[in-house]
């Protein structure tokens, strides 16, 4: 089952100062978002605006990620839904370990597709249930300083639509594996844990050690969190990180880069 990703729309372009200003039509791509529920061995563990497509993927990066699998493996995860209802088949999914992970509690609310941390004791319950990342060969700086060149020519949705957020997997000679692209980029970056799972490319697998995780935007304590939660050794945002990212970046043992832009960048973790 797929689902369209961008939507064509009818646009006024208004380009020029007065009083030569050029009003046109033409028709612009946008990128599509929907709801998406995933459920954990039946239970309703989430609600988020997600862009079509990887959402097997997506699910099962969430519950990876968010402690939901308390290390069971995941048997089959489905679309389903009851279409008697007004309910998509294409918007709920579901991720199914048999019950073997512990039963979740169930959520209600909806998030969106920014991220939703709230406080400083995330760190503690982080500390409790992830370790250190084990010590691992560093990824050259230049190698570093060049990935986000190298994950743009990746980004086919981004390069129709300028509206997605990129998250990508790439080894210690800067070669990208592969990216996942959406709307959100906690999705983005749970759609590649979720394939990593999945062993859906390249034959890399989970944990991610002396592997690298790109985002395309700053580097917030809830991207930190799934790229430890991956065991990725390094983490590269364009933009900038939280206080609260570095902090849990340092306690986990996970290399930080923040504004990698050109050929600069901060190193922020470890300290």
């Amino acid at each position: 089952m797929s689902r369209q990703r961008t939507e064509r729309v009818d646009v006024r372009r208004v380009t020029g100062p007065l009083p030569e200003r050029i009003v046109d039509e033409r028709a612009d791509d946008l990128i599509v978002e929907e709801p998406l529920s995933i459920q954990l061995d039946g239970t309703l563990v989430s609600t988020t605006m997600r862009t079509p497509g990887h959402d097997a993927e997506l699910a099962v990066g969430f519950c990876l990620t968010d402690g939901l699998l308390a290390g069971m493996p995941v048997i089959d995860v489905r679309h389903c839904g009851d279409v008697q209802a007004g309910e998509s088949e294409l918007n709920v999914i579901t991720v199914d370990t048999g019950c073997l992970a512990p039963a979740p509690t169930p959520r209600l609310g909806n998030v969106s597709s920014s991220c939703g941390w709230c406080g400083s004791e995330q760190i503690d319950e982080l500390c409790a249930r992830l370790d250190p990342l084990p010590d691992s060969e560093g990824i050259d700086l230049d190698v570093i300083a060049s990935v986000p060149g190298r994950v743009l020519e990746t980004q086919e949705l981004f390069a129709t639509t300028g509206s997605v957020h990129a998250a990508a997997v790439f080894d210690r000679d800067g070669r990208v594996i592969f990216t996942r692209e959406d709307v959100g980029r906690h999705n983005a970056v749970d759609k590649v844990v979720g394939a990593l799972v999945r062993g859906a490319d390249d034959g890399a697998g989970l944990p991610a050690t002396g592997l690298g995780l790109f985002i395309s935007g700053r580097a917030s304590i809830e991207m930190v969190q799934k790229a430890w939660a991956g065991g990725f050794s390094t983490l590269v945002a364009v933009s900038a990180p939280t206080a609260l990212a570095v902090d849990a970046a340092r306690r986990a043992n996970l290399v930080l880069a923040g504004f990698v832009r050109g050929d600069s960048f901060n190193l922020y973790s470890p300290a």
